[in-house]
């Protein structure tokens, strides 16, 4: 996780978020820069069912402490803003605004971990390693609301399994992610890839003037 943290990647996440009824897809994709404090992330939701169907889409781009949302047409041209260490996950297995540092930090949390083997991802191989997530990785900065649903649910269910795996290149660092939680027929699955490490990342916060601070953000879009 540091090796990786000290440099930049492609992104391209898939979250599958199901009922035993519906599915619906979450897809995240840009360019990061966790040492440079910068990226940019285009999110998409659409529903696992209709896929020609035209989906919500959402631009996001980081820029040291601040995490700028925009893209909407219906705020034209304007931005909204949220301290990154601020923003909180409204869902199970979200990073808050999908930020990707995030998912590293629960990842690193990972306990009774096991060596799977090696596999290849994107062309070059990777050692893969499984483990859980403790409770605290798992709603770690959740609001306080989806703490409180996910309490119930241990009440309810007894012990909750969320399974966590981690690809490390023979560079030591990240090229794939993986947290799953399976819920009977229902669940989420959080698929992270990063590609082209140490690539140039170039992202510049809006104008100062087309940007509304907020206090919160919550919703499919933003997690």
């Amino acid at each position: 996780m540091a090796a990786t943290k000290k440099s930049s990647a492609r992104i391209d996440e898939r979250i599958e978020i199901g009922d035993g009824t519906t599915e619906y897809v979450v897809s995240i994709k840009g360019d990061f820069d966790w040492a440079g404090a910068r990226g940019r992330l285009a999110v998409s939701l659409r529903n696992a069912a209709t896929a020609g169907k035209t989906s919500p889409r959402m631009e996001e781009i980081f820029d040291g402490d601040t995490v700028y949302m925009g893209g909407f047409a219906e705020m034209e041209g304007s931005w909204g803003s949220i301290h990154r260490n601020r923003a909180e996950a409204h869902y199970v297995l979200r990073a808050p605004m999908n930020d990707p540092e995030h998912v590293l930090r629960q990842v690193a949390l990972m306990r009774r971990i096991s060596k799977v083997g090696e596999e290849a991802v994107n062309g070059a191989p990777a050692v893969h390693y499984r483990g859980v997530l403790t409770d605290d990785a798992v709603t770690l900065r959740m609001a306080k609301d989806m703490r409180v649903k996910i309490d119930a649910a241990r009440e309810q269910l007894g012990a909750i399994t969320v399974y966590a795996d981690a690809w490390i290149d023979r560079d030591g660092r990240i090229v794939r992610t993986r947290l799953d939680w399976p819920m009977g027929a229902a669940g989420v699955k959080a698929t992270m890839n990063l590609a082209d490490h140490g690539k140039p990342v170039r992202a510049k916060a809006p104008d100062p003037g087309k940007v509304v601070p907020m206090p919160n953000l919550g919703g499919p879009l933003p997690g």
